[in-house]
């Protein structure tokens, strides 16, 4: 019956219906099937209802939302090119940390490639940095945000998981750095390797690129010390984020009209969200009869006999991540996967915590992958190249991610030492 469950599921993807839909229908043959009553989908709706560390989730949404519109993403990539461009390679640089500060402030990695994307390819292309080389890295550039605060799937997995968000938001920073920091050497030694030409750094100009972005350089960091000082909670520090957007965007730059042009950004932000809490309402309730139906267990028990090592479920869990990542978008992952996956990871004894670094890393990688990663139709559509074209570029950048991801996976002090000094 399982299986037959998760071919229907399949089936309803493949054919073009809702997500939301196919879940849906899994859930309620088998509870059907399994006698239980379909309240026990409303009672999931419910629980989701008055969880309130969700309610974090519309207003990051929305600040991010704020923040894509206007010339936010102009000042950062000044601000990075001021302080980066005098390296080999430097403008690679640039659009890394500019696209992977913007991934994690907005939450959305295509949002990245639309609005950076525009600025950063033509650039690239302009300063002699091949074709192939700067379609891969503003491509793979557009999910490296994922692990740093305040990303959404971040709040999301630890909604789904009963992990501390708080803990999960320091967990995901050395394995954040660590995936930048090898995208940025790999620009630099291209940079050195075609000699391209580089300017000097600019005192002057850095301090000016600083004073224009000096409002929304700190945010990620003022949520952080909010959250670690006991200030306030994720949701509060998500309203406060709001509170500060709408200032700097329509009295500080004055880029947005507080009555015509905010409504409607919080309408698209809205739709979004809503979005994702029907995906989430239908989810629940695919989890209420998984777990009705010991699904876990039986996998457990099946994997059991073939995967006697903790590494060796860690390696057959990133290839089954990343072929989830290909398919399904993170949020449609989170609500789905999860439940799954850490029952299995608790009886391989892998930390919660280290899990979910692993989960986000896999699936900000999956966004990458041939064929069908999403990141790779967005860039395809963006810059009107042919898919295969973004299947080649890639390629050297996803190397280098599949490397970092190996780190990430077997050493997990990378992603628990910091989570260590909370309380």
């Amino acid at each position: 019956m399982i299986a037959a469950i998760i071919i229907l599921l399949t089936l309803f993807s493949l054919s073009g219906l809702p997500i939301f839909a196919g879940i849906m229908g899994a859930a309620m043959l088998g509870l059907h099937t399994s006698g239980v009553d379909f309240s026990a989908i409303a009672i999931e709706v419910f629980r989701l209802a008055n969880a309130p560390v969700l309610l974090a989730i519309p207003l990051f949404t929305f600040a991010g939302y704020l923040l894509s519109e206007g010339h936010t993403s102009t000042r950062l990539v000044r601000f990075s090119r001021s302080l980066f461009g005098w390296l080999p390679g430097g403008l690679g640089v640039v659009a890394l940390v500019s696209c992977s500060f913007f991934t994690a402030i907005t939450g959305a990695t295509g949002v990245t490639i639309i609005a950076l994307g525009g600025l950063l390819f033509p650039a690239l292309l302009s300063e002699k940095y091949r074709e192939d080389f700067s379609l891969g890295l503003v491509t793979s550039s557009g999910s490296l945000g994922l692990l740093f605060p305040p990303s959404l799937p971040i709040i999301l997995y630890g909604f789904v998981s009963g992990v501390s968000i708080e803990k999960l938001f320091v967990a995901g920073l050395l394995p954040g750095i660590l995936i930048l920091a090898a995208l940025c050497l790999y620009s630099i030694l291209m940079g050195k390797k075609w000699k391209l030409e580089t300017p000097p750094f600019s005192f002057p100009e850095f301090l000016h690129a600083l004073k224009e972005a000096a409002w929304e350089l700190p945010i990620p960091f003022l949520i952080l010390a909010g959250l670690y000082s006991g200030f306030c909670t994720a949701t509060e520090a998500a309203a406060l984020t709001v509170v500060y957007v709408l200032i700097i965007k329509t009295i500080v730059f004055r880029e947005l009209r507080l009555l015509s042009d905010v409504p409607k950004i919080m309408l698209e932000s809205m739709k979004m969200v809503g979005s994702i809490m029907i995906v989430l309402g239908a989810a629940l309730g695919f989890t209420n009869y998984l777990v009705d139906a010991f699904v876990p267990m039986k996998l457990f028990e099946f994997m059991k006999g073939m995967i006697e090592s903790k590494i060796a479920f860690l390696l057959v869990l990133n290839l089954f991540l990343l072929l989830v990542g290909c398919m399904m978008d993170i949020f449609s992952a989170i609500l789905v996967v999860v439940p799954l996956i850490i029952p299995l990871a608790e009886k391989f004894q892998v930390d919660p915590v280290h899990l979910g670094v692993i989960f986000l890393a896999n699936l900000g990688i999956g966004y990458n992958t041939p064929p069908i990663g999403l990141n790779l139709f967005i860039a395809s559509t963006r810059f009107e190249r042919p898919i295969v074209e973004l299947y080649r570029a890639t390629v050297p950048f996803l190397l280098i991610l599949l490397l970092t991801l190996a780190l990430i996976t077997y050493w997990p002090s990378l992603s628990l030492y910091l989570p260590r000094w909370i309380t």
